[in-house]
């Protein structure tokens, strides 16, 4: 039997208003991102990349989401990524840039970069804060970028993936 390899790519949306992240959906991700796909490489990427490409996480609050794809093919999908500069969801389109930040080749390689990125990301908005209810609602939405419930669905077949 054989296994195929995945790479797994850790996205960041960020939207013009950030109150926009709140109508993030996984079906107009995945439907913006195949679009650009066929775009910038054609039939033949919309093709490699239809196989097994899969938007696996989404943190609307954070705007992190982690998309799969062949390891053959991922180059394809990274490369397309910066022609999506809308999104479509709930009737609405609101106009948005969707940034790489880490790829790996399985979930756990993900998770630890996602929270090195998170910490980082804390002590930059932490001194900002003027209330201690903003820290604590800051603090809150960082924090809840784990992957524990994506952890529990895959189990450990994708820990070796690499």
């Amino acid at each position: 039997m054989v296994r195929f390899k995945s790479r797994y790519l850790l996205c960041e949306v960020s939207f013009a208003d950030p109150r926009s992240r709140q109508c993030l959906e996984e079906r107009a991700i995945f439907s913006a991102v195949r679009d650009a796909i066929a775009r910038a490489h054609g039939d033949y990427g919309a093709a490699c990349c239809a196989v097994s490409f899969a938007v696996k996480y989404l943190n609307a609050y954070t705007g992190i989401l982690l998309l799969r794809c062949r390891k053959e093919h991922y180059r394809l999908l990274w490369s397309a990524l910066p022609f999506i500069i809308h999104l479509e969801s709930r009737g609405q389109r609101q106009p948005c840039r969707i940034s790489s930040i880490h790829v790996g080749g399985t979930i756990r390689t993900c998770q630890r970069f996602l929270i090195r990125y998170n910490r980082q990301q804390l002590l930059r908005m932490l001194p900002g804060c003027q209330s201690e209810e903003e820290r604590v609602s800051v603090h809150r939405a960082v924090l809840s970028c784990s992957l524990k419930q994506l952890e529990e669905e895959g189990g450990s077949r994708d820990e070796d993936s690499d």
